[in-house]
């Protein structure tokens, strides 16, 4: 349609028959957010650069057989629980809750068949002056084993010339838990550009971060400074820094894999400034979640294929996941995942993409 903001069609094809649609959301200038249905994924970010081309800042897979072949979360949308819960299991109202393990000792983004593998409805469609999608998806009571039928809600919206906006929301008809996040793989000089993302300038809007034990667990102390440690990204420097000192928590995560304490109050504000040394590219990401995983692609090891038939290495992407903390169920003294009918679960994340000023 002549003006539109807005494309359809279909991705891929589950074994069961069922589509897997894509939607094309675009902004001006060229910028675009693809969206398919299959893990309400992001598939490609198109922002532009400071030398007025355009690039995919996202890593994933040109075809949707990519991302059926192996779970690696390229912009999926993660849960039921994002991140770890240690042993995979937790108590609720005196019951404990086993959940299965799928990272070591851990349970890891929802599981064995989290979201990020589930096929989401479109709700609907606005291809108006701000256009959108809106996904939902209802998780089943003990899916996984969670408690709790859980019914969400996701809208992706341009909400800027180069700005994509993702807001949740999930009801559910007996106490439980959630945590929702999107788990894109960022690269600002393009997903097919190569270059690792170690030069990078990042900024992390936190004073504190949460120590991990090596299976990624936070230890049984408090939040951490960052004041003087190779995590203290208060004012902008380079990812790859510091990340070959001799800490033990670069140890422990291989690199960072770290959540980020922000000081929210429930209000969007800004979390994180990524920006690119060559393309010029900056990306701003505001949240009202009480946490930030920041992980350096520490566990991309060259077996995966992505697009452009580029084989995805080490630190060839960072991802910055706004969330609950990890463990959260069995941390009191963390901010509580838990929801109770009658409650909404909100989180609003948004991306805001740039150029360098010259």
């Amino acid at each position: 349609m002549a003006g539109s903001k807005i494309a359809k069609d279909v991705f891929g094809t589950l074994p069961d028959g069922r589509s897997v649609e894509r939607i094309v959301l675009r902004g001006e200038g060229g910028f675009e957010a693809r969206i398919i249905t299959h893990g309400a994924v992001i598939q490609a970010l198109i922002a532009p650069d400071a030398r007025g081309g355009h690039d995919d800042v996202v890593l994933g897979h040109d075809t949707f057989a990519g991302y059926l072949a192996e779970r690696k979360f390229f912009g999926a949308t993660v849960g039921r629980y994002a991140n770890r819960i240690a042993n995979g299991q937790f108590s609720l109202d005196g019951e404990t809750v086993q959940l299965p393990v799928n990272n070591g000792p851990n349970a890891l983004h929802g599981g064995l068949d989290g979201f990020d593998r589930k096929l989401w409805d479109i709700a609907e469609i606005d291809d108006g002056a701000r256009p959108a999608v809106t996904l939902t998806y209802t998780s089943r009571h003990a899916e996984e084993n969670y408690p709790g039928r859980l019914d969400v809600r996701l809208t992706y919206r341009v909400t800027g010339p180069a700005e994509i906006s993702l807001t949740m929301e999930a009801r559910t008809d007996r106490p439980t838990i959630v945590n929702l996040t999107n788990h894109s793989f960022f690269n600002l000089e393009g997903a097919n550009s190569g270059t690792p993302t170690l030069d990078h300038k990042l900024m992390v809007a936190a004073e504190h971060f949460l120590a991990i034990d090596p299976t990624a667990i936070p230890l049984p102390e408090p939040p951490r400074s960052v004041a003087g440690t190779p995590f203290d990204f208060r004012e902008p420097r380079p990812v790859g820094q510091r990340i070959r000192e001799n800490d033990q928590q670069l140890r422990n995560g291989r690199g960072y894999d770290h959540t980020y304490c922000l000081a929210s109050d429930g209000k969007l504000a800004l979390a994180a400034r990524l920006e690119a040394p060559r393309s010029g590219r900056v990306m701003e990401l505001f949240t009202d979640q009480p946490g930030l995983q920041v992980y350096s692609g520490n566990y991309l090891d060259g077996t995966i294929s992505g697009k452009g038939g580029k084989l995805y290495r080490q630190s060839d992407a960072i991802c910055l996941e706004p969330h609950m903390w990890p463990n959260s169920p069995n941390r009191p003294d963390f901010p509580s995942p838990r929801l109770d009918p009658g409650q909404v679960y909100r989180h609003h994340t948004v991306y805001r993409f740039a150029v360098r000023s010259p």
